[in-house]
């Protein structure tokens, strides 16, 4: 199904409902209004395969140009609001964007970005400003009718990485009609129970994988969005009431946020419209979920699956309250727990979770990084560690090489050290993650300072290095301090210490 089909269909049905705002987009608005962005993309001399880049906050706007991306046959790639403009450019470089879409709200940064692609063509929603033209203006000169030559067009969105820089997935597209169902689409209502012409809840950033796609699969289904502007409990309680929500997408600090409200803030809405409450993203702890299901019922569902798209693993209510802590069985692709020999280990053995007969993993631009991710059976792997019951149940015990995970965002700490250690006070780096009750992980730099043990000036310096250079999520929430960092002689960092401390394990020491 598409957009399109229910422009005819329910043309007067809200598609979307910005939360805040109450601005609402009908499937006949979305319809003629990506229609007109198809339109202006091709008068650009955009063609099929060409890349257009968003970057903005949770906007009205977003999904007219997603839509209009994915009717002509486009790339887009959703970049996050809160990077920096050099974090910007370097994705707008990489994924090879022709255009680049932001807001007005984005102010003095989409001028930075600007200065340094000035060979973009720029728009902003919210009317001209700078070298930015108004994208309303230009996509309203355009005729609402679909461009000749529509084809389907896919995301191409940037992936979590442990050597830097971030990288991205660029799936091949299928050439298919821009109404062909995907493997998501079917999931949504064979797995998770959605049903047609759902009303859905959204409330994360457009520009993660998963709000985005769950979003648009919604789309596919005639449903109606409610897009938060930005996250608050109880809102999002209120907003289930108020619109009888029947699903949402959450991720775990959701369910830590909500739980904390005071009980009589948590009791005061009606929740029983909710048939279908997904989280992923980030491990849930199981006292959290447990609260849930007590709370919600058996509504929840969890997911296993990354932007790469190479496996998925399902769970729902019933199956986890008889595996807790589980992340699901495969239901893409087939799981093995290999060793470091890349050799499959018999059940409840701790190795390196891949997939066989899986979607292939290719990163753009990262041949290194895209053979890394195979054994040498062609299996394909995110990274994660963790192991398999005899039922074929997965539960994970690490992440992505100490990836770090706050609030549902991934944090790469390898491009935090290498902003630090070019500090001149700075000798040698280290960057965890350590437990926050609110977030999950928040990002901790322990530093080798170049002299003495360090202090608290030296502290605030560093904290204003990196928030100077680094998005907020990225900046390091505490800078402590060690004479010398355990390094084998070989230079590789025994990074498991550090982290282990933070996380209360008893038998890992710093030396």
């Amino acid at each position: 199904m598409h957009p399109s089909i229910f422009a005819k269909s329910h043309p007067d049905r809200a598609a979307y409902i910005m939360a805040s705002s109450g601005e609402t987009v009908t499937y006949r608005q979305l319809d003629d209004r990506s229609n007109q962005g198809a339109q202006l993309f091709r008068s650009l001399g955009l063609g099929v395969g060409d890349v257009i880049a968003v970057m903005m906050e949770n906007n009205p706007r977003y999904f007219e140009i997603a839509w209009a991306g994915q009717r002509s046959g486009l790339y887009y790639t959703c970049i996050s609001s809160k990077l920096t403009a050099s974090e910007v450019e370097y994705i707008l470089r990489d994924c090879g964007a022709k255009v680049l879409i932001t807001s007005s709200s984005m102010g003095a940064l989409a001028d930075e970005i600007a200065a340094l692609v000035p060979d973009l063509k720029l728009y902003m929603v919210g009317g001209a400003h700078g070298a930015f033209e108004s994208f309303e203006d230009a996509r309203d000169a355009m005729p609402t009718t679909p461009v000749a030559d529509e084809t389907s067009g896919s995301d191409m969105l940037y992936s979590s990485g442990t050597t830097g820089r971030p990288k991205g997935v660029k799936p091949a597209l299928t050439g298919n009609p821009i109404d062909a169902p995907n493997a998501l689409q079917m999931m949504t209502q064979g797995l998770f129970g959605f049903p047609d012409g759902c009303i859905y809840l959204s409330p994360a950033p457009l520009y993660h994988a998963a709000p985005l796609r769950w979003c648009m699969s919604v789309h596919k289904l005639g449903g109606t969005v409610i897009v938060m502007e930005r996250f608050d409990p109880e809102t999002a309680l209120s907003l289930i009431e108020q619109y009888k929500i029947q699903c949402g997408q959450f991720v775990p600090t959701h369910f830590v946020r909500m739980l904390k409200l005071p009980v009589e803030a948590r009791s005061r809405y009606d929740l029983s419209s909710m048939i279908s409450a997904v989280h992923a993203a980030a491990p849930c702890p199981i006292p959290v979920k447990e609260q849930m299901i007590d709370w919600w019922g058996p509504v929840i569902h969890e997911y296993y699956a990354g932007t790469e798209g190479n496996g998925f693993c399902y769970i729902g209510s019933a199956d986890w309250l008889n595996h807790k802590g589980s992340v699901g069985k495969a239901v893409m692709g087939e799981l093995r727990i290999c060793d470091e020999e890349g050799d499959a280990l018999p059940a409840r053995q701790e190795g390196q979770v891949y997939f066989e007969n899986g979607p292939p993993i290719n990163y753009h631009n990262d041949p290194v990084k895209t053979a890394e991710s195979y054994n040498k059976h062609g299996w394909t792997s995110l990274g994660d560690v963790g192991w398999m019951d005899e039922d074929g149940f997965l539960y994970l015990t690490d992440r992505k090489s100490f990836m770090i995970i706050s609030g549902g965002v991934n944090i790469y700490p390898q491009e935090i050290e290498n902003l630090l250690v070019t500090h001149p006070k700075v000798t040698d780096v280290a960057v965890v993650g350590g437990p926050d009750e609110e977030m999950g992980e928040k990002v901790i730099a322990v530093i080798q300072p170049a002299e003495g043990k360090g202090d608290d000036a030296l502290a605030a310096e560093l904290m204003a290095y990196c928030r100077a250079n680094l998005s907020h999520v990225k900046t390091p929430r505490l800078i402590e301090f060690m004479e010398e960092l355990p390094r084998h002689p070989t230079g590789k960092l025994y990074k498991r210490l550090i982290r282990d401390a933070y996380w209360g394990k008893t038998d890992s020491k710093i030396v």
